[in-house]
């Protein structure tokens, strides 16, 4: 599915289980953290989403973790693009 067909934080699946991916630079940068926490924590525990960051979003994982608790799994790690599977214990 290419990015002109998809709406904004849509979820991409990436393999059979249907992991949904958020892309961060899709999302507007003045709503962009806030987004991507509601996304996190409308997961059912046991529940993970992918995130695709443009960055090490060391920051938006600070505030992540003060309000839910979360696992983290560097799947890509730069140069272009990070990705991270964040899981809801």
């Amino acid at each position: 599915m290419s990015s002109e067909n998809r709406q904004i934080g849509q979820a991409i699946p990436i393999n059979a289980g249907d992991i949904p991916v958020l892309v961060a630079t899709e999302i507007p940068h003045e709503i962009r953290h806030g987004a991507i926490i509601g996304a996190f924590q409308s997961l059912r525990p046991g529940n993970s989403m992918v995130l695709v960051a443009p960055h090490n979003p060391l920051p938006l994982l600070d505030q992540l973790r003060e309000v839910a608790d979360l696992d983290v799994s560097y799947l890509q790690s730069g140069p272009v693009e990070w990705r991270l599977q964040l899981t809801k214990p």
